[in-house]
């Protein structure tokens, strides 16, 4: 499984909210007194003539601090959408721009401040995050964007307390998609997917934008694939393209659900268009064709992969988490261990307990390993893939009954969780007593 997909509620939460911001802050094109587009008839928003629009008024008045920090955060849009990390530095400078002009009140330009700290986070510093967020909070501590920031910061960190905490301010003090968005993803991470559907769906409600609608149908359809349902979750990234036919990760999903159902060739073109609109999802696309014994398809897609990091590390981002992945599964266990120690010193999640357990195994150190794949688990998260790799450890370590408890959990959760892992499982519990 692709970390980049593991990433992605993550990023879109960061990048709602900078869509948000843009559209709802001074020059944006919305207001929140207008009334939100009927679903008949939506269309996409219209990001690219959004940044025409910026950079033309900037032109005129180059001393508009918010409309620096709107092309700031529409810079971080495009980054999303187009997987360019070349984005991530015109955001950077029109961010600093913004907080460069004069204010009516003197100080910085809080918007700017806040997509700071959105970008900190969409380049994985997150500590980073957390300081700029921290000081848009002593600013202006009732502009909600900056706890959606927080939060997210908070749960890349491994902080899961005081994301709550955080995410507890932002929703009793502006319930929103956004917020609604970032509480279901918490309440998956604890193993809830009753409640984190509920506030999807409310969530749903909300949106005003077709953009918006397609990102919360395509978290239902993920929350429905990691619950094991294929169909479901196929409905649901079907209504996220109805909504914005250029959405890459449901076009991702719809993909990964018709390969579960068996419907090899249309998901083998929907990943085709997928990748070309955003490389986040090769590692997928790629495992699929290995699986259907494409090798030098597979490899194509994985020398696209190396290619985004090196771009993406030239551009000031880094990612060894996703590195750390990559190597365990397809490249060097020692390299992977070396890449997700050093981002375990960083941050505590249980994404990165996970993948530090697996590329340990994979490096041979199995009793360490099983330490880190018992830490992803400590939530209760409903996960088939950390399941998985706590009983391929436990089978390495002869710990026979353990491992037929978390491979049959594993297939429990979600039987498709990955083309080659649930072949795995399946012939391991069909050789372990």
């Amino acid at each position: 499984m692709s970390r980049v997909r593991r990433l992605l509620p993550l990023l879109g939460c960061v990048l709602l909210g900078c869509v948000l911001l843009t559209l709802y802050a001074p020059g944006g094109r919305l207001r929140r007194d207008e009334p939100p587009p009927v679903p008949a008839g939506w269309s996409p928003y219209d990001l690219a003539e959004s940044i025409e629009a910026a950079q033309l008024r900037l032109r005129r008045h180059p001393d508009d601090a918010a409309v620096w920090a709107s092309l700031g955060n529409m810079y971080l849009e495009q980054a999303r959408r187009t997987t360019d990390p070349a984005y991530y530095q015109r955001a950077q400078g029109a961010f600093e721009r913004s907080l460069r002009r004069p204010t009516g009140d003197g100080k910085p330009y809080i918007d700017a401040t806040i997509g700071m700290g959105a970008l900190a986070n969409a380049r994985h510093d997150f500590a980073g995050a957390l300081r700029w967020a921290e000081r848009a909070r002593k600013a202006a501590p009732f502009r909600w964007a900056l706890y959606g920031v927080l939060t997210d910061a908070h749960l890349e960190l491994g902080h899961y307390e005081q994301a709550e905490t955080t995410l507890r301010r932002m929703l009793d003090g502006h319930p929103d998609l956004a917020s609604f968005a970032r509480a279901a993803r918490l309440e998956h991470l604890h193993g809830r997917p009753g409640p984190a559907r509920d506030l999807l769906h409310r969530a749903c409600v909300i949106p005003g934008d077709p953009a918006e609608y397609a990102f919360c149908e395509w978290q239902l359809g993920e929350l429905a694939w990691s619950n094991g349902d294929p169909r479901t979750a196929l409905t649901a990234y079907i209504q996220a393209l109805a909504a914005d036919p250029e959405h890459a990760p449901a076009r991702a999903g719809k993909a990964r659900a018709e390969a579960a159902l068996g419907h090899t060739g249309q998901a083998l073109r929907d990943y085709a268009t997928a990748v070309a609109r955003s490389p986040s999802f090769v590692i997928e696309y790629g495992e699929l064709l290995h699986h259907l014994g494409d090798g030098d398809g597979a490899r194509r897609q994985y020398a696209v992969f190396i290619a985004q990091h090196k771009l993406l590390a030239a551009n000031g981002g880094t990612d060894n988490l996703a590195m750390g992945m990559f190597e365990a599964n397809h490249g060097d266990a020692d390299t992977a261990v070396r890449y997700l120690r050093a981002e375990w010193k960083r941050r505590r999640s249980v994404e990165v307990a996970d993948a530090l357990g697996w590329a340990l195994h994979q490096a041979g150190h199995h009793a360490e390993a099983a330490a880190y794949t018992a830490r992803a688990d400590a939530l209760g998260g409903r996960n088939a893939l950390f399941a998985y790799h706590r009983g391929e450890i436990e089978h390495a370590l002869g710990h026979t009954a353990a491992a037929r408890a978390h491979l049959t959990r594993a297939m429990s959760i979600n039987p498709h969780f990955s083309p080659a892992g649930a072949t795995r499982a399946r012939a391991l519990l069909a050789e372990t007593p």
